[in-house]
Parts: C-alpha cells; sequence; structure tokens
C-alpha cells in the first residue's frame, strides 16, 4: 500500500496561536515522520503557521513533506523547505486551497481561521475525512464532531492530542480504501 498523504491545515501567524498550539504541530509533525507517511500542507510565502511547525519536525525526524505554494515562484516564507514545494500556480484564497486539499487523503485541522474553514469545506465537498483538534478553539473546535452541513455527508472526528489525531487519520484512510 501507498503512503498515506496527511494533510495539516491551522492557523497561520497572523493569527497569533499560543505556544501549547504550536507544541501540539510539532509533535503531530514529528509522530507522522515516524509512521512513515507524507505530511503536505500549505507553504506560506509570507509567515509561518501551525502547518510550517509540523512540517518542520516531520522533516527533523526524516519525514517525507509536501509543501503546496501559492503563485509561480518556489518561494516560502523562512529557511526551511519541504522536500518538495509545488507552486501550484493559484493564489492563496483563490485556489491553492483545491490542489492542497484534493492532494490528501485525510486533513488534520488544528485552530484555525478563514483558510483553515475554506480547506475544511473543500474536503467535506470531496469526501475527504477531516479530523479536528479541538483544544484550541478556531475553526477545528467549533466543527469538532459535527457535519460542515445539513447534508450530513462527513462528520468532522474530535480528536484532543497528537497521537490521537494521528491513529484516528490513519484509520479513517484504512477503513475507507478496504
Amino acid at each position: 500500500m501507498r503512503k498515506i498523504q496527511i494533510g495539516i491545515m491551522g492557523s497561520a501567524a497572523d493569527l497569533n496561536y499560543g505556544k501549547e498550539a504550536e507544541e501540539f504541530a510539532k509533535k503531530l509533525g514529528e509522530l507522522i515522520a515516524k509512521s512513515g507517511n507524507i505530511l503536505i500542507y500549505g507553504a506560506e510565502k509570507e509567515y509561518s503557521s501551525l502547518s510550517t511547525n509540523a512540517a518542520i519536525e516531520a522533516k527533523r525526524n526524516n519525514g517525507l513533506t509536501v509543501g503546496i505554494t501559492g503563485g509561480k515562484e518556489k518561494q516560502v516564507f523562512g529557511e526551511f523547505r519541504p522536500d518538495v514545494l509545488i507552486p501550484c500556480g493559484l493564489e492563496i484564497g483563490g485556489g491553492r486551497e483545491f490542489v492542497l486539499v484534493l492532494s490528501c487523503d485525510v486533513i488534520i485541522a488544528i485552530s484555525g481561521g478563514s483558510g483553515t474553514l475554506t480547506e475544511m469545506a473543500i474536503a467535506y465537498q470531496a469526501g475527504i475525512p477531516i479530523v479536528t483538534v479541538s483544544n484550541f478553539g478556531g475553526w477545528a473546535k467549533k466543527l469538532s464532531n459535527n457535519f460542515i452541513d445539513e447534508r450530513n455527508r462527513l462528520k468532522c472526528i474530535e480528536a484532543t492530542s497528537p497521537e490521537d489525531a494521528l491513529e484516528k487519520a490513519i484509520n479513517i484512510v484504512l477503513e475507507n480504501n478496504n
């Protein structure tokens, strides 16, 4: 079986997330690397994010990281570079999110503002499972254990620890592939 492509979606630095959320994201990145699966994230150009922190930690633990960035340039914020950087030619908030989410087998949302909400809605419409971390507020907490709309297509699965989030993400992908 191929490696699971796990998307990490979450707050950008301009939402002033706390150190606890950052440490959660880092631990999740480490665990994804150790699981042998692939971490996919939105590689930001202007600032860091919870997703970037997860990717950095995955790389520190010899994991495979894929960053989807907006526009045509292969430039991202900071010194960290993913193993694979895909400039999708689309802008953030204007299409990059489709490429990012559709590249994933499952997404894990941590906190999150409007960008994370957009990514969760795309996953919902595409039938891509969503694991939500309820510890840090944002759209992930608001949608934990809920459906995004009345169609009741796909419930957002709540997780409260990095281990729980990864286990639920892997299990739902394996269940859906049987």
